[in-house]
């Protein structure tokens, strides 16, 4: 890649490791905002998912609107939308207002990750692309598992600066984007088709998407159901403070974007994204099951550290899958990647919040269940013949 791509895509990874940061930032902070407004697990379970509804009602709006008036406007909007919600959240002092908080940070989220999918696609060619959608998905995991650390550890200052500092972050990133980014070019051969709602419907079903959408749609809810509950689950069960889980998730983080950025490109050239969707499935399932079963603050350690590697490697095979075989319809892939992670960011957190008032283990049983037959679906898949991989 060229000196401009390179300055280009480290602008794009930029922005979506800031949104994805104050994403995370709310969730060493939950078991504070519980006792504080004397709420349930379930009713935690329904405000991490609010940002995932509206994340999911906007997204195949915003898939559309990436592909017929560009990609940059686009991500400067939904910077703007994003430092809003965490000023918002950072203000709030009641329930209603932490949900409407989450609710406008869901379409910052759903207006930035097709944008830039897009936007990488049209900057680098099928053979950069892998590389540069690994080091995109290094940043969204990055930005969502270190967001708990620094909010961890930005709390002992006060449960709400960890949302002003975000706030910030965001419409620096939305300047720095409106000054720096130009809107990329698109090649006449590859002109994009938008299809129409009913259309994109009929597409999700085809054979050549409908299976890395599911797992999309796996990997979200295992993750949602698994991260969003850490804080709740350790504070609960083992007494953990701000801190200890600041630690935790941030190790996980750092040893989830090594993993990224050091094996992704490896293990996809060695045995094709397929097989690394498959056996990234496969440990994130005996892992997860894993943390009902350990109790040693070490073995929690290990066992969360390396939980991530699997998650982090499944997200960037499926993008880079799909981007390959997209052709003229980034857009909407992005789009439907978009609204998959968006509903499995929102049953994850609902249905572990629920279970979570039962028993503090049954989210993590129904999230291996989830995780199992997602392995289950990925043996199935076969690559299309047509297409190179």
């Amino acid at each position: 890649m060229s000196k401009k791509q390179n300055i280009t895509l480290a602008i794009l990874l930029s922005n979506l490791f800031i949104a994805f940061l104050g994403i995370g930032l709310v969730i060493p902070v939950l078991p504070t905002i519980m006792n504080e407004l004397h709420i349930s697990g379930s009713v935690v379970g329904y405000m991490v998912a609010a940002f995932a509804i509206t994340q999911l009602i906007a997204s195949p709006i915003a898939g559309k609107l990436v592909d017929n008036i560009g990609r940059k406007i686009m991500i400067v909007l939904g910077l703007f939308i994003f430092g809003l919600s965490e000023f918002l959240f950072g203000f709030g002092r009641s329930v209603e207002i932490l949900f409407a908080s989450r609710m406008l940070g869901g379409v910052s989220a759903a207006f930035i990750m097709p944008a830039v999918t897009a936007y990488i696609a049209d900057i680098t060619t099928l053979a950069q692309r892998p590389k540069a959608l690994g080091y995109m998905s290094a940043a969204i995991s990055t930005g969502f598992i270190i967001g708990p650390g620094i909010g961890g550890f930005l709390a002992e200052y006060g449960t709400r600066v960890p949302f002003y500092a975000a706030g910030v972050l965001g419409l620096f990133a939305a300047i720095l984007s409106l000054i720096l980014l130009k809107e990329p070019s698109r090649a006449t051969d590859n002109e994009e088709v938008t299809p129409s709602m009913l259309g994109s419907v009929k597409r999700v079903f085809s054979p050549l998407y409908f299976i890395p959408f599911i797992l999309i749609f796996v990997l979200s809810f295992g993750l949602a159901a698994f991260e969003s509950l850490f804080s709740l689950f350790v504070d609960h069960k083992f007494a953990f403070t701000p801190s200890d889980i600041a630690i935790i998730i941030t190790g996980s983080g750092i040893v989830g974007a090594l993993a990224q950025l050091i094996l992704f490109d490896w293990l996809t050239k060695k045995m094709g994204e397929i097989n690394v969707i498959r056996y990234s499935l496969i440990l994130s399932a005996i892992l997860t099951f894993a943390m009902t079963i350990v109790s040693h603050y070490f073995a929690i350690l290990f066992v969360t550290f390396f939980i991530f590697v699997g998650f982090d490697l499944i997200r960037p095979a499926v993008t880079s899958y799909l981007s390959k075989i997209a052709g003229n319809e980034q857009g909407f892939v992005g789009g439907m990647n978009s609204m998959f992670t968006s509903l499995g960011n929102i049953f994850g957190p609902i249905l572990g919040g629920i279970l979570f008032d039962v028993n503090l283990n049954y989210p993590y049983y129904f999230a291996t269940i989830v995780l199992v037959l997602g392995v289950i679906l990925a043996l199935f898949w076969r690559k299309p013949k047509h297409i190179e991989l």
